[in-house]
């Protein structure tokens, strides 16, 4: 004689629900945590990258008459690696010259919130800082020396 009681094997609807609920509990926990440490990746490797900028320009002033360079100058020269003329970890950077090549400003700018939360400057006294929009700069530390 054939039973007539169905004894499927697998999972009902109900646990199946919960199961995603659960997983997206861990998403919205995880997903944050992994975009912070990004920016502070992308922060780290910016202020990293204008220190070295920052060598490159010690170098090029005591080999060319007392006077910076751009960044297509000090790739040039060997200064820099290529790949400072490109967006490299959320970061573009850039030089701007003063006319008389006397002075210069470095800057790391973020492509957005995600790429980093703060851009960086420096100039000839060698100090990083934050960026000197409020937007931009940790509450209050605006220009202020980045530790």
């Amino acid at each position: 004689m054939r039973s007539t009681t169905n004894k499927s094997k697998g999972f009902s609807l109900l646990e199946l629900l919960i199961v995603v609920a659960i997983i997206l509990i861990i998403a919205t926990i995880a997903v944050p945590a992994l975009l912070r440490s990004r920016q502070a990746a992308n922060e780290s490797h910016a202020v990293a990258n204008l220190r070295t900028l920052n060598t490159a320009e010690v170098q090029y002033l005591s080999s060319n008459q007392g006077s910076y360079g751009d960044l297509p100058s000090l790739i040039t020269q060997g200064l820099l690696d290529f790949r400072y003329a490109a967006p490299t970890a959320g970061y573009t950077f850039n030089i701007v010259l003063s006319p008389s090549s006397l002075d210069y400003t470095a800057t790391a700018t973020a492509f957005g919130g995600n790429a980093g939360r703060y851009d960086y400057f420096t100039a000839p006294d060698y100090v990083l800082r934050y960026s000197t929009d409020p937007a931009r700069a940790p509450s209050g530390l605006t220009g202020e020396p980045v530790n």
